[in-house]
């Protein structure tokens, strides 16, 4: 493929990713260009996957259609990755991969974690939903690390906690919106504790109080995340630090709108994400306490 196809290819990433991870967008607006379109990259094959097993009907129509899909979907990559790619995109993201050096063995993972969209609809215990976290989170952090260029290899874990806060903040937002894939990624054993049932719709006291208990616990992902962020160069720490910056703040705004996570979607509004950037390139990313 042409450099000029892979040019498009990353293009059409980084047209995802600010259409529909404007969080990210903002973040990576503070990398060099070189790392960039790499972080577009990795957003974007997660955003295709997504798009894939939370269409209309995946899960709650022709599943057996769904499956197809994505089995097509992960051998168009498997061709990109072995020199092959069907698509500028996809040659993007496999240039990505080699030239970052990302494990392709985060890729089972991913992959493994779109499958279970399409056949788990909800988790037992918050061990349970880590497993499917695994995957579709912590793995995320790992693609993204080669490409921030940690300074020591105690990055890891910070950067797997900082994939797990985020996806655990879009459970928590999207609550009503997983409803209508029937989908729960709240752990039922934490629901049953307080009487809370999503399925109700209602922001009742119980509701209330397992919300934030799960807002406590996704504030303790960002705080482990953000220990990490003084072990990346600066660019890459004014990006992290940045994005877990706005993407934290997103619990603030679910907690002024009382818990209701059904009427509408929590979101920090795009002047606060401006200020915040450019706060991040004037003085730098807050640093862990």
């Amino acid at each position: 493929m042409s450099g000029t196809d892979l040019d498009a290819g990353y293009a059409e990433c980084a047209r995802l990713t600010r259409a529909y991870g404007t969080t990210y967008y903002w973040g990576t607006a503070l990398l060099p260009a070189p790392q960039r379109r790499h972080v577009y990259a990795v957003y974007a094959l997660c955003r295709l996957a997504d798009d894939i097993v939370d269409a209309d009907g995946a899960t709650t129509g022709d599943v057996a259609a769904t499956t197809s899909v994505l089995a097509r979907f992960r051998a168009g990559f498997d061709a990109a990755i072995a020199g092959d790619p069907p698509d500028a995109v996809l040659a993007a993201i496999a240039h990505t991969v080699h030239e970052a050096g990302i494990d392709t063995e985060c890729f089972d993972r991913f992959f493994g974690a779109m499958e279970m969209d399409l056949s788990v609809t909800d988790y037992a215990t918050w061990e349970d939903l880590c497993g499917y976290m695994e995957g579709s989170a912590a793995v995320i952090g790992e693609m993204m690390l080669p490409i921030l260029e940690p300074l020591t290899a105690q990055a890891f874990e910070p950067a797997r906690a900082l994939g797990l806060a985020f996806q655990l903040t879009n459970f928590l937002r999207d609550v009503g919106e997983d409803l209508g894939r029937g989908r729960v990624y709240l752990p039922t054993d934490d629901l049953a504790r307080f009487g809370a049932d999503p399925w109700r719709r209602t922001v009742d006291q119980p509701w209330r109080e397992a919300m934030a208990f799960e807002i406590g616990r996704n504030r303790e992902l960002y705080a482990l995340a953000r220990t990490g962020v003084p072990m990346l160069p600066p660019a890459s720490a004014r990006c992290v630090g940045t994005a877990l910056d706005l993407y934290s703040q997103i619990l603030d705004r679910i907690e002024a709108r009382g818990y209701d996570v059904f009427s509408g979607r929590a979101r920090v509004p795009t002047w606060r994400k401006a200020v915040t950037t450019a706060g991040a390139l004037l003085l730098g990313p807050r640093r862990a306490a």
